[in-house]
């Protein structure tokens, strides 16, 4: 059985380093998706210091990504593509990462307590299939180290899953 461990937090690299160490072990062997996103999003949660907010959006069709795994206060069902932060990420094709969401012009606020938000994309060989979000209630809590650090994450998350399910 899979047992998170403490991480210490005081440098980042190193921190999402062995963090992606303990992702790759808890997906180890396992390839459906849905399992996969709510570990992922719960180990981030649990790992992860200063977040309100992370989990999983999925692309339903060109035009909307439906809300999937996530841990945190109810979310946004449905977000069209091109608007809030998760939209705009799968528009423009990259990674966002918002310092202040009351800052960046049509921000979804599903919940009111978020200040800065990390949007990374997740690609396999088809492509954009969705985005990993994580909030925090702090403004300025990502930096570019959490948006390669998530990336890294995103990135382990959609190859050990299998999107035939």
């Amino acid at each position: 059985m899979f047992a998170a461990k403490a991480i210490d937090t005081s440098h980042k690299t190193a921190f999402y380093r062995d963090l992606a160490a303990q992702l790759k072990a808890l997906l180890d062997g396992e390839s459906d998706s849905i399992a996969n996103a709510a570990n992922t999003a719960a180990l981030i949660f649990q790992m992860v210091p200063d977040l309100n907010w992370a989990g999983f959006y999925f692309l339903a069709s060109d035009e909307e990504l439906v809300v999937g795994p996530f841990q945190g206060k109810p979310a946004c069902v449905r977000i069209a593509v091109g608007k809030g932060v998760c939209g705009t990420a799968v528009q423009l094709g990259t990674s966002m990462l918002i310092r202040d969401v009351h800052d960046f012009p049509g921000h979804i606020a599903c919940d009111a307590d978020s200040r800065s938000e990390l949007v990374v994309l997740l690609e396999d060989d088809e492509g954009v299939f969705g985005v990993l979000d994580l909030d925090s209630p702090l403004p300025g809590r990502f930096d570019e180290a959490d948006q390669a650090g998530i990336e890294t994450l995103a990135a382990i998350y959609a190859a050990a899953s299998s999107f035939d399910n």
